[in-house]
């Protein structure tokens, strides 16, 4: 197997890593209730997903 050339920087390693780092979810305001979701996803209050009913949601 190859071997590296020259020793990799902390700085180079890190950069690398850094990239990696997790993002909050995107969150959409649904238009009839008003509530934040995330997007491209069913409303999990109301079971409502492109004004449609798509899950019984028991209240």
């Amino acid at each position: 197997m190859g071997q590296p050339k020259r020793k990799q920087s902390k700085q180079r390693s890190r950069k690398r890593r850094g990239a990696n780092v997790f993002s909050e979810p995107q969150l959409a305001k649904d238009t009839a209730t008003g509530d934040f979701m995330r997007a491209h996803h069913v409303n999990p209050k109301t079971g409502i997903y492109r004004g449609r009913q798509v899950i019984d949601v028991a209240d």
